[in-house]
């Protein structure tokens, strides 16, 4: 093999690894992010449903007279 060759293949397959990398680094940054806005949405529907138990609570307290 000269010596051309051996550095050629070289550099292909030092291009191969930064583009696996590449490709391994985007994919973890769209599983952060999906993973950031499924954490967003869950507490958003906690809080939701905080809200609503807090209505429910207050309903009962005026149907049964406790409000006042």
């Amino acid at each position: 093999m000269s010596d051309n060759s051996s550095q050629s293949m070289s550099y292909q397959a030092g291009e191969a690894k930064g583009q696996a990398q590449e490709k391994g680094s985007s994919m973890m940054d769209r599983a952060a992010n999906a993973a950031q806005s499924a954490k967003e949405s869950m507490q958003e529907t906690g809080q939701q449903m905080m809200e609503k138990a807090q209505g429910a609570k207050e309903a009962v307290k005026n149907a049964s007279g406790m409000n006042k």
